[in-house]
């Protein structure tokens, strides 16, 4: 799978980075960002609850193959 934030979406409430830290991280002017190095999500379950819980849906997840 693929893991991206829509940076233009994005309004920094850190949904993404309070669900699965170990994926999502906050930027410098705190709007949400994938680790680097974690664009696959790597198995994380919680992944999907970050999508579920982003208020405007700037998480997205794409299976690949």
């Amino acid at each position: 799978m693929r893991v991206s934030i829509d940076s233009d979406l994005c309004i920094g409430s850190g949904m993404c980075a309070l669900t699965a830290p170990g994926v999502f991280d906050q930027d410098d002017d705190g709007f949400g960002t994938v680790r680097p190095g974690r664009e696959d999500g790597a198995g994380d379950p919680l992944v999907k609850e970050a999508v579920r819980g982003c208020p405007v849906r700037a998480v997205t997840v794409e299976e690949q193959g």
